[in-house]
C-alpha cells in the first residue's frame, strides 16, 4: 500500500494499544525462554490471535483512510456493510478511485442516485434482480449496478473465496479501484486494494 496520511483516532488508538499488548506479551516470551520447564507453545498462540485482531482493526482503519480522498459517503458505505454483513446479505462494490473503470468492466443497469446505506442494502436484498453483479461508486453516487468485473486468473486455495471475491481481486488486480466483499455464506468483509484482500470488523468501532 502507498503512504496515506488519515486520522480516525479511534481505530489508531485500538491498533495502538493492541501493538503495545503483543510487545509486552512478546517480551515475556523471551524472558520465559531462560526456563526450560515452560513450554511457549501456549503464549504463541495467544500472540497469534491478538495480531489477527489487530490485522482486522487495521483494516477498517485505511479502509476508511483509504475511502475518504475519493467519496465524502464513505461513512455511509461502512455502515451498509456492517448492516450487510449482520444479515449475511452478499454484496460487491467497487469504488472507482483515479482510474477509469469503464472499459475494465461490464456496465450494468445505470443508477445515478446519491449513495446512502439503504439504496445499497436494497439493491443487495436477495431476490433483487440487481443483487447478483456489483454496483460501481463513482464519487459520492451509486452509478450503476449488476455490473460484471473481471476475475482473477490466479488459483485461490481458500475454499471460502467465491466469485465475488475473485472478481475483487480480478478488477484491482487492473487498477486502482477498491472493492468492498460481503461473503452471504459467512457475512465476513473484505476489501481488494492492489490485488490483495483484507477482511476487516463490523462493529461500532468501525463508523
Amino acid at each position: 500500500m502507498n503512504q496515506i496520511d488519515c486520522d480516525f483516532s479511534p481505530l489508531k488508538q485500538q491498533i495502538t494499544d493492541g501493538l503495545r499488548k503483543v510487545s509486552l506479551e512478546i517480551n515475556k516470551g523471551l524472558d520465559s525462554l531462560q526456563n526450560e520447564n515452560y513450554c511457549l507453545l501456549g503464549k504463541l498462540e495467544d500472540i497469534k490471535e491478538n495480531l489477527e485482531q489487530i490485522e482486522t482493526i487495521a483494516a477498517s482503519f485505511y479502509l476508511n483512510c483509504y475511502l475518504s480522498p475519493y467519496t465524502d459517503k464513505y461513512l455511509e458505505l461502512s455502515a451498509c456493510i456492517q448492516h450487510l454483513s449482520h444479515q449475511r446479505h452478499g454484496a460487491l462494490i467497487a469504488i472507482e478511485r483515479k482510474n477509469s473503470l469503464d472499459d475494465l468492466i461490464k456496465p450494468g443497469t445505470p443508477i445515478g442516485a446519491t449513495l446512502t446505506s439503504s439504496i445499497l442494502e436494497s439493491i443487495f436484498f436477495p431476490g433483487n434482480p440487481l443483487h447478483d453483479g456489483a454496483v460501481l461508486v463513482r464519487n459520492n453516487q451509486v452509478f450503476s449496478a449488476a455490473n460484471v468485473l473481471p476475475l482473477t486468473s490466479r488459483v485461490i486455495r481458500e475454499k471460502k473465496l467465491g466469485t465475488r471475491h475473485r472478481a475483487a481481486l480480478g478488477l484491482t488486480e487492473k487498477s486502482d479501484a477498491l472493492v468492498l466483499v460481503v461473503s452471504e455464506e459467512s457475512g465476513r468483509v473484505s476489501f481488494a486494494l492492489e490485488g490483495n484482500l483484507y477482511p476487516i470488523i463490523t462493529t461500532s468501532s468501525l463508523i
